[in-house]
């Protein structure tokens, strides 16, 4: 059971937009690709999502995203060679990706933008903070909610 607590009841999606936005995420578990597409969609995108890094890569070439969201830490492909493989694949340059990461140490961190990400996440994360790095990242993006 998923509750929204009193703070997020200021983040409603847009009723309607012209062209909604997509944003992939690449997440192996279940439970946070469940939570993060939820999130996404309150910021008022089109959540996408892949198992895995491959699966990954191929639905970025395929839909054009306008952010991925990619889990450094998966079995088989790890994000930072996922990363990697998209920043090396046409099309991908300039699609900006945001690390979402349980390590924190700083040469962690680095890795992930060596690995051509945009910018981190350290989970466990709340939406507010989740929300501020999508429109740092993105600020095209992220349409304006009252505070």
């Amino acid at each position: 059971m998923v509750t929204v607590s009193r703070s997020l009841s200021a983040f409603q999606p847009p009723a309607k937009r012209a062209i909604m936005k997509k944003v992939l995420i690449i997440e192996d578990h279940a439970d946070m690709r469940e939570l993060l597409s939820w999130q996404v969609e309150l910021m008022g995108f089109v959540p996408l999502t892949a198992k895995q890094a491959r699966e990954g890569i191929e639905k970025a070439v395929a839909e054009r995203p306008d952010l991925i969201i990619l889990d450094i830490l998966m079995p088989g492909m790890d994000g930072w060679q996922a990363a990697r493989e998209l920043r090396e694949t046409a099309g991908m340059k300039d699609v900006p990706i945001l690390a979402a990461t349980a390590l924190f140490r700083e040469a962690d961190l680095k890795a992930c933008t060596d690995a051509g990400c945009n910018g981190y996440i350290v989970k466990p994360f709340t939406f507010q903070e989740l929300h501020a790095k999508v429109q740092e990242l993105v600020p095209s993006l992220s349409p304006t909610y009252p505070r």
